[in-house]
């Protein structure tokens, strides 16, 4: 599934074509993806302007001049494809072929400029909802979200106090969304690899006694901004189904420390150690065992 790097570079490429556009025409070539559409999904988008596009974790949404919201979840397979007036732009080389299959492409917006934007889900796991933006805060997709990783509440002190007196690994924790929001599996390894904690870690050892961060915490919540930092600015990891709105794959898979690396040489200097692999809360955990505890 698409972590908040892959979404915010996602957001990133839409924002030009949606932002500040009047959505002229909106197609929903089936009754609903993983969740059925509102029965006046698309009367309630078209002829209304997109005055923001924003994120909040993994979610995309579309602020609209009518102060309704869209909200968007690109689910496992999910992507948006953009066609301008004067043809598709695919830049870039592709370290996986783009699908050409346009049948799985259910939400089509038209924008008043002539641009074309296609939602393709072959798995149909996103979906799509309006919900009005005053009634954003009790929304049941987003109540009770934590902190957003680069926002800036989210620091060494609140980690510590999310953390505290929790029984369970720090892996856990971190792909809590109520601890911390938009962070998976891919970053949350990364994340771990790079401040040398082990995923099997009980979380509780980030706060100390009066629950404050330890050097763990900051360390941690340093690595974290480092890896979104970096896969943002590459463009997503792009692993598997994941494209940048343009077709164009993002590289930051070439960067993984730890990630899918079973079996190689730890990158840390001077570890001597090997990437291992074991299943933690039903997902592939990379580490080293050596420099990570």
């Amino acid at each position: 599934m698409p972590e908040l790097p892959e979404v915010e570079t996602v957001r990133r490429g839409l924002q030009p074509v949606m932002e500040g556009q009047r959505i002229a025409r909106v197609e929903t070539r089936r009754d609903g993806l993983r969740f059925p559409f509102q029965k006046d999904f698309a009367a309630r988008l078209e002829g209304k302007v997109v005055s923001g596009l924003g994120r909040r974790a993994k979610y995309l949404m579309a602020d609209m001049d009518s102060g309704d919201v869209l909200l968007m979840h690109l689910g496992m397979s999910g992507s948006f494809r953009v066609m301008l007036p004067e043809g598709e732009s695919t830049p870039g080389d592709f370290h996986y072929p783009r699908s050409e299959n346009r049948t799985h492409d259910h939400v089509v917006f038209h924008m008043a400029s002539g641009a074309v934007i296609s939602f393709n889900d072959p798995r149909r796991f996103g979906y799509m909802k309006i919900v009005p933006r005053a009634d954003m805060e009790a929304e049941p997709l987003l109540r009770g979200l934590g902190p957003e990783p680069l926002g800036n509440e989210f620091d060494a002190a609140m980690l510590a106090h999310s953390c505290a007196g929790k029984k369970t690994s720090l892996k856990a924790a971190l792909l809590d969304q109520r601890v911390v929001a938009g962070l998976g599996n891919i970053y949350v390894c990364e994340a771990l690899f790079r401040s040398h904690l082990s995923p099997k870690r009980q979380a509780s050892t980030l706060a100390d006694r009066r629950g404050g961060p330890t050097d763990h915490a900051k360390r941690l919540v340093g690595s974290i901004h480092t890896v979104l930092n970096a896969a943002i600015k590459a463009g997503g990891s792009s692993l598997r189904d994941h494209r940048q709105t343009d077709g164009e794959l993002g590289y930051f898979q070439h960067s993984f420390l730890v990630y899918d690396r079973e079996g190689q040489p730890c990158k840390t200097p001077k570890c001597s150690g090997t990437v291992k692999r074991f299943t933690q809360n039903g997902r592939s955990t990379f580490w080293c065992p050596t420099c990570q505890k």
